[in-house]
């Protein structure tokens, strides 16, 4: 087996570097979340740091990772009194994207337990990552109830499996890290609130960097082993220094003025809640044991304020996620020190040497005067008879987003995405029936696998209706066997591919109705963000509809998409439908498991191309509803004769907030 990547070859990073291993001295300081795109080492940087972890004594045999010296006490592989103890490495593990919550958390066995009586459970990457590490990749594409049950697991060093009325749960401590590409998709703030420190990477921007980057890849892939040994000494060093600061950790010192500093520095940023001020207070203890300090000094808080703050003060999902790097810079100086001052300077610099004159290096004054340089000449010349171009009319601004009426497929889904919207068979929700088991079996339906069990042996060995003392309660004369097992049909709700098809036609052109139009499509963009739906947008105008935004679950490119959005030409309806059918026809052959929603925002004029009723026939079957945007005294009602073309829901525009719906 070749040697891994060393992690004191990767180029650059220190900001990922240095949070890493805070996270490897004090795992309770919740993670890192490591945002970059594609190719920027994210993964080789993770998976560089298993090798510096140190090695962790165990409980031999046991499937938990007990710790000999303090054995967790609710460990199913216990009791652990008076045994003996072996070393290993600690783990680095790795929860693929398709990771169920089975795997996650561990299953229990319910064959055996209903056959044997026996309570089997077999562990899920939660006890394998126990002290150790939980790598997962690609963590914005995850399940958003697996992402929960991980942070939980995370913030308090336990996993709770709570299956068919059994309850278990055993010790998870692990250090969490996770990547992402925000290409794919942002995560919800809730989510990136809930790790520790966020590190923004990229690929490095000096020719220099990236030419050395290539030339240590290309020597590793030629020699694994022989590059993993140029490396070796600095890499044992750093592994050295993670085990002195775990040392070193429970005896640095915390001082009141530093903690009073950090609430300040929360304030001045303002952050939401006090998950801010933990994580900076752990932070900075963290980096003062790696620096070798007894006490916590401001240099440690600004530089734990920069890990841990920039992500958290990101309030609505369509913020941009980045730091505002002046922001905090602001919050810091309006903070102030939790130190004593400098002693001032004695020496008086005099004139022209301070801040009261000009220095030898200042420029010189700026001077509009004759010969002193006057005002830029023009970029143009001015001629005569000519007349400046003007400058294209700006998009119209969209308002502040309303809550909207909740737009959903009518038909019941099967199996679709996990989301918050259409009714759909699930494997989470109601439990509205049972059915034979396909592959592994899910929830099972105790009701009805005892019934089940009850009938074939009743048919084989006569009736079982008895309680007597003599023949045993009736449960207890019932054997059950595989085929008896009935698995729960659960019905929750699904998320949907929600397609918007909106006219920019110049009929829109009024500017306060295209405002609306845009305010109206930005709150349905909000409601798709949080019913965990995918979307996509088509305009059409002029001659032709254009695919603006394709599927996607980066909701926040749909947000600048439909603020740069323009209107003028003709209304070439069809062409925007006709358009949207394809779409649809691709993304069901690519993941035939969403179901789409189509949303068109018309008035139901058009003036190019031919009548939109004969493009229905292509979108039949597809859950639509037309928000007819129509205004003014007199209306044509077209947008409702579109509507029962499409056999869609037909909503005025006025009627799309929940506040409207209540109302009424």
């Amino acid at each position: 087996m070749s040697s891994a990547y060393p992690f004191s070859a990767v180029v650059g990073l220190a900001d990922l570097r240095q949070a890493l291993l805070l996270n490897a001295v004090s795992p309770v300081i919740g993670g890192v979340l490591v945002r970059g795109e594609k190719g920027t080492a994210k993964s080789t940087m993770v998976r560089a740091l298993a090798a510096l972890l140190p090695d962790i004594a165990v409980v031999p045999g046991c499937r938990f990772a007990c710790d000999p010296a303090a054995p967790d006490a609710a460990c199913p592989d216990g009791p652990h009194a008076g045994v003996t103890s072996s070393t290993r490495r600690s783990r680095l593990v790795e929860l693929p994207v398709g990771a169920t919550e089975d795997r996650v958390v561990g299953t229990l066995d319910v064959q055996r337990i209903l056959t044997e009586g026996t309570k089997a459970y077999e562990p899920g990457l939660l006890a394998a990552a126990h002290r150790g590490a939980l790598y997962v990749d690609e963590v914005n594409l995850l399940p958003d109830h697996l992402v929960d049950l991980l942070l939980d697991a995370a913030a308090m060093g336990r996993a709770f499996v709570e299956r068919d009325g059994v309850s278990l749960r055993h010790a998870a401590r692990f250090l969490l890290v996770g990547t992402m590409n925000p290409e794919e998709g942002e995560p919800r703030p809730q989510l990136v609130d809930r790790f520790g420190l966020v590190v923004e990477v990229g690929a490095p921007a000096e020719p220099g960097d990236r030419a050395e980057v290539v030339r240590r890849r290309l020597a590793y892939e030629a020699d694994p082993d022989g590059f993993a040994a140029r490396f070796a000494t600095a890499d044992a060093a750093t592994a050295e220094r993670i085990v002195a600061a775990r040392a070193r950790l429970p005896k640095v010192t915390l001082p009141d003025a530093a903690l009073d500093r950090i609430a300040r520095i929360c304030l001045a940023y303002g952050v939401d809640g006090l998950r801010a001020d933990i994580v900076m207070a752990r932070t900075a203890v963290a980096l003062a044991a790696w620096r070798d300090r007894a006490v916590v000094t401001d240099q440690e808080v600004d530089d734990a304020a920069r890990l841990a703050l920039p992500h958290r003060r990101r309030r609505d999902p369509f913020d941009p996620p980045g730091a505002d790097e002046q922001a905090l810079d602001d919050a810091l100086e309006q903070a102030g020190s939790s130190e004593p001052p400098p002693p001032e300077p004695d020496d008086d610099p005099g004139p022209g040497g301070g801040p009261s004159g000009p220095g030898p290096d200042s420029p010189p004054p700026d001077d509009n005067g004759p010969g002193g340089g006057g005002a830029a000449a023009p970029d143009a010349e001015d001629r005569p008879g000519s007349a400046p171009a003007a400058p294209p009319p700006a998009a119209a601004a969209a308002g502040s987003a309303y809550k909207t009426r909740t737009l959903t497929a009518r038909s019941r889904g099967r199996h679709g995405h996990s989301g918050r919207r259409s009714p759909a068979y699930a494997a989470r929700g109601r439990v509205a029936g049972s059915r034979t088991p396909r592959g592994r079996i899910g929830a099972v339906h105790l009701p009805d696998t005892v019934l089940a069990a009850a009938r074939d042996q009743s048919a084989r060995n006569g009736p079982l209706l008895t309680n007597s003392v003599n023949n045993g309660p009736f449960l207890a004369r019932i054997a059950i066997r595989r085929e008896h097992l009935r698995e729960a049909v659960h019905i929750g709700r699904e998320a949907n591919l929600v397609l918007f098809v909106v006219d920019a036609s110049g009929s829109m052109a009024a500017r306060t109705r295209m405002a609306a139009v845009k305010t109206a499509v930005l709150s349905l963009l909000r409601d798709a963000y949080q019913r965990r739906d995918t979307v996509g947008m088509i305009t059409f105008r002029d001659t032709q509809a254009t695919t603006v935004l394709r599927p996607t679950a980066s909701h926040e490119v749909g947000v600048r998409r439909l603020a740069d959005l323009r209107t003028g030409g003709r209304t070439p309806l069809a062409a925007g439908l006709a358009t949207a059918a394809r779409t649809l026809a691709g993304e069901r052959r690519r993941d035939p498991l969403r179901r789409p929603l189509l949303v068109v925002v018309t008035d139901g004029r058009h003036t190019r191309g031919p009548d939109p009723r004969t493009v229905a026939p292509a979108l039949a079957g597809v859950p639509s509803v037309v928000v007819d945007c129509e205004t003014g005294p007199v209306r044509l009602g077209m947008a409702r004769t579109l509507a029962i073309a499409l056999d869609a829901e037909y909503l005025p525009l006025a009627a799309l907030s929940a506040a409207t719906l209540k109302a009424v």
